[in-house]
């Protein structure tokens, strides 16, 4: 059982990386170096504490952050373990905003990763105190060095060793202590001397540290000058200072499997790190807040995750005051108050009632009916606000099909869920195509959503390429004409219009409007009128796509006082609309996507080469650290499965994000190809 402390001695830390790192190898080690757990769990086979869901095991990665909490000197650590696959980082942003450091894990073998280098700038986003662990120090093609110049290459100088590798692949043993110029073997971190062949670059290495501290603290640099040695605890003071201004980063190495190293890491997130109380947070209005457990309540909803037997778990940091069990709170966001249930601290998928929790504590509760992610808990009478967590939008879409009768009646419920339960997912329903478009991160998003739906709310779906919701205009201006008339017994129909039909400018859509004198057409039936072309505008002539950016205008017409009527002149106008649109000079317009592409250099020249082939502008290009950054536009059918070429083209290195802007015409040898194709799919 996890002991209650106070803020001062809690640490929240998020593990970040690239995908394949060895974070969640890395957070068992801790847990089993902890005591938290009896046995040391392996991710392939499936059983550590953090990768417990029945995708993550199947998969062999982490899809979810999971909460691992910890006693290790007096402290109590929360570890959070988050995905690197980058298709789940809407967990890696909820885990950011809610921890008080980072430890950001890079494997010794690949080095410094395109994955490194975005969970690094979230964590710069958040001001996050961080440390770096440099893991898998006993795989093939193990280099310390080398990865400690593309940290320093990246990230700057600030990025300074703590320790040093003792050996590496088959060879590694452990670490030497730069600060107490100390070795440390094996899992248990025996002691020694720092072994002879090491000592030389060990105290390099050791100089460069000091100086780097020293020269964040006016005392230790004037200490430092006038050639006086600081002491072990006047530079472990004085990095601390600097870790938490961010003016040093500490570099520490190890073997997750092995376990070498995992007591290291503790004891530094522990003694350099910060606590709550180091971070107090600021409120939508600016306002600072301190964490005091005593003051007024406010929490930060984080995650929510839904399950069809215990309902909805919903994730949340106390930033101030303290929650209590069997109450009731005021959800600032949504303006509703909200009963809270058994409160639980959560260990993986375990969960540990508790009767409270205080400032800086991370926790669940179960079954709140309004609260969603993002939402801020608090007293009615002491209302806060804090910022809500922003997530990235969806690049990734597919067309949602139920396969049966039965999951077409469950679909709608059931993706409403998963959306709410994961802000980084969108439904939406496509007007033009009539799909129901289900959008996130890229295709093992996705594809784990359609696995939950059918293992949580058995509904088993489909997923296929969205239809593109191609449109059609005018390129030139016209008049048409329709008289509709029908004479039957009795009353016949007659409603007779002129209509002008005129190109707007992209993205304007569809405008009506009349300029009718003389009364030629009563105003009782302009409506009618309206109605026609709006229905005829729906479908136009080239392929049956809507019509957009035109301004049709009624200007002229004549009606029968007896014949006349509202349906006659609906008629009327949508023929006369038919008629118009074929003499205007139809064209096809494509839906055209902003694309942000970053990828690292060597692979620049294929990117630009394969946008090419897709009919893609490159707009600009930014060298950022060994990467470019690539912006460029480019019709969306022709990217809509780019997160899988880009996946194959880069090794998985290369990252985009997508979102539409503008319609352009078709060019014309694709138009022809395009209406072909949708005259044999109508029939």
């Amino acid at each position: 059982m996890v002991q209650q402390q106070g803020p001062e001695r809690m640490r929240n830390v998020v593990l970040l990386s690239h995908g394949g790192a060895g974070k969640t190898s890395l957070a068992e080690a801790m847990l089993y170096s902890a005591g938290a757990v009896s046995r040391l769990g392996r991710v392939d086979q499936g059983n550590t504490t953090s990768d417990y869901d029945p995708d993550e095991i199947k998969r062999k990665i982490s899809i979810y952050l999971s909460l691992l909490p910890c006693q290790w000197q007096g402290n109590r650590l929360t570890i959070i373990d988050t995905p690197g696959y980058a298709d789940f980082v809407g967990e890696v942003l909820a885990a950011v905003r809610v921890a008080d450091g980072a430890c950001v894990v890079v494997c010794a073998a690949s080095g410094v990763e395109v994955g490194t280098e975005q969970v690094w700038d979230y964590a710069e986003e958040q001001s996050l105190p961080r440390l770096v662990f440099i893991n898998k120090m006993d795989r093939e093609n193990a280099d310390f060095d080398k990865v400690v110049s593309e940290l320093q290459a990246r990230f700057g100088a600030r990025c300074l060793p703590i320790e040093l590798p003792i050996g590496a692949e088959a060879s590694f043993q452990g670490v030497v202590d730069l600060i107490a110029m100390k070795a440390r073997t094996g899992p248990t971190m025996e002691e020694g001397e720092v072994p002879e062949g090491l000592r030389g670059q060990a105290e390099e290495l050791r100089e460069k540290l000091v100086e780097a501290v020293a020269e964040t603290d006016d005392a230790l640099l004037t200490k430092y000058l006038d050639g006086e040695q600081l002491s072990d605890e006047e530079l472990e003071a004085g990095l601390r200072a600097a870790i938490l201004s961010g003016a040093v980063v500490p570099v520490m190495a190890g073997s997750a499997l092995q376990g070498v190293g995992a007591q290291g890491l503790l004891n530094a997130i522990g003694q350099y790190l910060s606590s709550p109380l180091e971070r107090p947070q600021t409120t939508a209005e600016g306002e600072e807040v301190a964490p005091d457990p005593s003051g007024p309540l406010g929490c930060l909803v984080f995650k929510t995750s839904a399950d069809p037997y215990v309902g909805k778990l919903t994730y949340f940091r106390v930033i101030c005051g303290t929650m209590s069990s069997d109450s009731t709170v005021w959800n600032s966001t949504k303006g509703r108050a909200e009963r809270i249930g058994q409160l639980y601290r959560l260990v993986g998928k375990a969960q540990e009632a508790v009767p409270h929790l205080i400032a800086g504590d991370i926790g669940a509760v179960a079954k709140l009916a309004e609260t969603t992610t993002g939402d801020t808990l608090c007293q009615r009478e002491h209302p806060l606000r804090f910022p809500a967590i922003e997530f990235p939008r969806p690049s990734f879409s597919v067309a949602v099909y139920p396969k049966t009768k039965a999951d077409l009646d469950k679909l709608g419920s059931s993706i409403t869920r998963l959306v709410e339960e994961d802000p980084s997912l969108s439904v939406h329903r496509d007007t033009d195509t009539t799909e129901t478009i289900l959008s996130g991160m890229g295709e093992a998003h996705l594809e784990v959503t359609a696995d939950k739906m059918q293992r949580k709310f058995g509904v088993e779906v489909n997923m296929e390429v969205p239809r593109v919701p191609y449109r059609e205009t005018i390129t030139v201006a016209t008049n048409s004409e329709y008289k509709h008339k029908k004479q039957t017994g009795g009353h016949g129909q007659y409603g007779h219009v002129f209509l002008e039909l005129q190109p707007l400018p992209r993205g304007t859509g569809a405008e009506f409007g009349e300029r009718v004198v003389g009364g030629v057409v009563p105003k009782n039936y302009i409506p009618s009128v309206e109605k026609g072309v709006n229905e005829a505008l729906a479908e136009g002539v080239l392929a049956r796509y809507p019509v957009t950016d035109i301004r049709v205008t009624l200007y002229d017409g004549s009606y029968h006082s007896v014949d006349s009527s509202d349906i006659a002149f609906k008629i009327a106008a949508s023929h006369a609309i038919r008629k118009g649109l074929t003499q205007g000079h139809p064209v096809l317009v494509e839906p055209i996507v902003n694309m942000r592409i970053t990828v690292p250099e060597s692979y620049t020249g294929d990117i630009l080469g394969d946008l090419n082939s897709k009919r893609a502008r490159v707009l600009g290009m930014n060298p950022h650290g060994g990467f470019n950054v690539i912006e460029a536009q480019a019709p969306l059918a022709e990217v809509q499965r780019y997160a899988i070429d880009l996946r194959s083209m880069t090794q998985g290195r290369g990252i985009y994000t997508m979102e539409p802007s503008h319609y352009e015409e078709v060019p014309a040898h694709m138009a022809q190809r395009i209406v072909a194709e949708r005259g044999e799919a109508k029939g």
